[in-house]
């Protein structure tokens, strides 16, 4: 009885932790309390391939306790992938309120500190051609984490709650997704840079451009033309994002934005609009588009910035309505375009939240049943969708209704971690009226908070992929750069992104550094975790090494 009042006063401070530091001390008294702490430690479950992974840990370690360093290369070359062994799998990071087995943990670390021995070690036994190769082969294969930012009107302001916590925890990765109001979102991630997103964070800065959307909203929920309507949206996103392309927002911020849109006329497909695909958009007229809900806002036309610096109509043949209606969540197209394999989604479309579990699994019987109700509802609306586009002249709205459903229930609305609200369902009320201040701070608070409970799942699964995106850029700009009689660029480079202005201008001595903090935080956590100590500062440290590498990139 004393523990379990225990458990719930330490999960009333969960909930209501304002900061990451807040949390972890009171998810980790909860597992201590729970008996969590001791299934951390437990190697044998049958979640994963915990045989394997321990045999290829204590060989890990042997190799580089007898220096045999082309042992090294060649174990790690057999074994650079994220799922290894299954320990990506969702239930191993959901069970304890903080980080998941200590094995995987354990061997997380040592490949990354392995992957870092082998990338500052200076000797022949290892060539800098060989290095280059496995490391552009190995970022390739391991693939790259990505952020998709869902629709959702003015609950799209969760999503700066989100970013901020994964921002601050160093763990917001280089490629983010969005689309309807996520698309808002992620253009002003990608149009600022780490300082300049504080000023979002403050919900006095940003209440305005909230009521802005929600009075928009109610407008057209209430029949009124919603043509009158798009000026406040314009008006709004002029605000909050700068007037540029996204090969310059590339260029400001460093991050891969991408920004989904539909097609407002039959027979056309959707697009995804990035610095790869449309790098001269800009951001604000993609943004437009992927607003324009069919039916309440007009379709927009995409506008560009020509060779001689003059806006023009993009496609001009063509407009374009709300990306969430057919590509919500684009992982495929990421996958292909930025070797994205690993998707981590904050996810608020009121269509999709009520049907997630928010567990990660269900049971084998709930699944089944799931996945027939959606493929018979699928194949209802696609026998009702040939019988709308043999009218399309006659039936032109019940042809565009019947698409528009089709493409909402034909997606995939769940990513490897999911960051949900707290409700399943948002009051419509507040939904169509003017957002106070308190809502906004609700809101926001509310995506730093359900995203606490995710930060060491991102941290374990991104780890590896963070760090040979790291290394990558030393020997491409930092200190690690061999001279160029000592190497060829390897073919598989081509799908590294190219650096941007900063990276080019910036001098030798300022190019990327080792960071020492944060080098030396890590060890000090792999030592703790090897020799099985408390991890209950291991968080604080983190968050320490995150901050200090911050202030050095901007001191750069």
């Amino acid at each position: 009885m004393l523990n379990a009042r225990k458990l719930k006063n330490l999960q009333k401070q969960m909930d209501q932790a304002v900061t990451y530091q807040q949390w972890s001390e009171a998810a980790q008294q909860h597992d201590e309390i729970s008996g969590q702490k001791r299934w951390r430690r437990i190697d044998k479950t049958s979640q994963y391939d915990y045989a394997q992974i321990r045999l290829r840990l204590d060989k890990l370690r042997y190799l580089r306790a007898r220096q045999d360093y082309q042992g090294l290369l060649f174990t790690l070359n057999e074994g650079i992938h994220g799922n290894l062994g299954g320990m990506g799998r969702h239930s191993l990071y959901s069970r304890a309120k903080f980080g998941t087995k200590t094995l995987i943990e354990q061997y997380v670390d040592e490949v990354d500190d392995s992957l870092r021995f082998l990338a500052e070690l200076k000797c022949d036994e290892i060539t800098t051609q060989q290095k280059l190769d496995f490391f552009y082969r190995a970022n390739i294969c391991f693939g790259r984490s990505a952020l998709m930012l869902s629709g959702g009107g003015v609950l799209g302001f969760y999503h700066m709650g989100v970013v901020k916590t994964l921002l601050n925890e160093g763990l917001l990765p280089r490629v983010i997704s969005g689309s309807s109001a996520g698309a808002l979102v992620a253009a002003v991630i990608g149009t600022h840079t780490d300082e300049e997103l504080e000023y979002f964070y403050d919900p006095a800065n940003v209440v305005s451009e909230a009521e802005q959307e929600a009075s928009a909203f109610s407008k057209m929920f209430f029949g009124a033309n919603p043509r009158i309507d798009v000026g406040d949206l314009e008006k709004m996103v002029a605000r909050m994002v700068p007037d540029l392309t996204f090969h310059e927002a590339y260029e400001q911020s460093g991050r891969q934005i991408s920004i989904s849109i539909a097609p407002a006329e039959l027979h056309q497909q959707s697009r995804l609009l990035n610095a790869i695909t449309s790098p001269n958009v800009y951001v604000r007229a993609a943004v437009m588009a992927s607003c324009a809900v069919p039916g309440v806002f007009p379709p927009v036309m995409l506008m560009a910035k020509n060779q001689h610096g003059e806006a023009q109509p993009y496609l001009p043949n063509q407009k374009w309505v709300d990306g969430s209606i057919a590509d919500d969540l684009p992982a495929k197209r990421l996958q292909r375009l930025y070797s994205a394999n690993h998707f981590i989604v904050s996810m608020v479309n009121p269509i999709a939240i009520p049907f997630l579990n928010k567990n990660g699994e269900r049971s084998p019987l709930g699944a089944a049943l799931g996945t027939m109700g959606i493929g018979v509802g699928r194949e209802i609306l696609n026998l009702y969708r040939g019988i709308a586009q043999k009218r399309g002249d006659t039936w032109p709205r019940v042809n565009m209704f019947v698409s528009s459903m089709h493409g909402l229930i034909d997606q995939q609305y769940s990513g490897d971690i999911n960051i949900t609200p707290n409700f399943s369902w948002y009051n419509p009320a507040k939904l169509l009226s003017h957002l106070s201040e308190e809502d906004l701070v609700d809101l926001m608070e509310g995506g730093e908070n359900s995203t606490f409970s995710a930060v060491e799942a991102v941290r374990v699964c991104t780890r590896i992929s963070r760090t040979m995106e790291e290394i990558l850029t030393r020997f491409e700009q930092g200190d690690l750069r061999p001279n160029a009689s000592e190497y060829h660029r390897p073919r598989t480079s081509r799908r590294r992104p190219s650096p941007t202005k900063a990276d080019r201008n910036a001098s030798p001595k300022q190019r990327l550094q080792p960071d020492p903090v944060k080098k030396m935080v890590t060890k000090q956590k792999s030592t703790a975790r090897k020799r099985g100590a408390p991890t209950s500062k291991l968080a604080t440290s983190d968050k320490t090494a995150a901050q200090e590498g911050s202030r050095a990139r901007r001191t750069a």
